[in-house]
């Protein structure tokens, strides 16, 4: 009988341990926007993988690569941060692409249960998003779809790298490029 309770009280704590102990939980971020501009026009805007000129929180852009698979861009933010991107698909008859983030500039050193811990620029880690355009006749509909971790990936993350802050950065991101992407297409 000792056994038996021993061995389910093992199996209670282990159970327990698993349960409380978990890592990030992938997140994913959808924004669509509909535009007053035929499909052509807009994708004209966006097609370009090495051009970002119509998203207000880029800065600048370096692009080795084109619109080829495996084409890599650097963004420079408006506040001096940059990140990576690798192109992963494209197709300009569906007028879309997809691509990942392969790196993160650092934006701040914070310190975190006694340990310093290096914040990026875009508080998530394990990026890819796909970016459409689809006619819709005289107007058009841009969706932006990425899905992504927190950039904390243990457990008990801080409040500058947890999934609300990530989920709030990101939808920003789709957020201000779509309306300025509207914007520009519609005037």
């Amino acid at each position: 009988m000792k056994k038996v309770t021993f061995i389910t009280a093992g199996l209670l704590f282990l159970f327990t341990a698993v349960a409380h102990a978990h890592g990030p939980v992938r997140q994913k971020a959808e924004e669509q926007i509909t535009i007053n501009a035929p499909a052509a026009k807009v994708w004209d805007l966006i097609k370009n993988f090495g051009d970002m000129s119509w998203h207000p929180g880029i800065f600048s852009t370096t692009i080795n690569g084109g619109n080829e698979k495996g084409a890599t861009r650097v963004l420079t933010l408006k506040d001096g941060g940059t990140i990576t991107e690798e192109l992963k698909k494209y197709d300009e008859a569906k007028k879309s692409y997809a691509y990942k983030i392969t790196d993160i500039s650092i934006a701040k050193t914070i310190v975190h249960a006694g340990v310093e811990e290096k914040v990026p620029a875009l508080p998530v880690d394990n990026y890819s998003a796909t970016i459409e355009v689809e006619d819709k006749g005289a107007t058009s509909v841009v969706s932006w779809t990425a899905g992504f971790y927190r950039a904390y990936t243990n457990n008990n993350p801080p409040v500058e790298m947890n999934e609300e802050t990530a989920n709030a950065a990101v939808n920003e991101v789709l957020k201000t490029g779509l309306f300025n992407l509207k914007s520009l297409a519609e005037n």
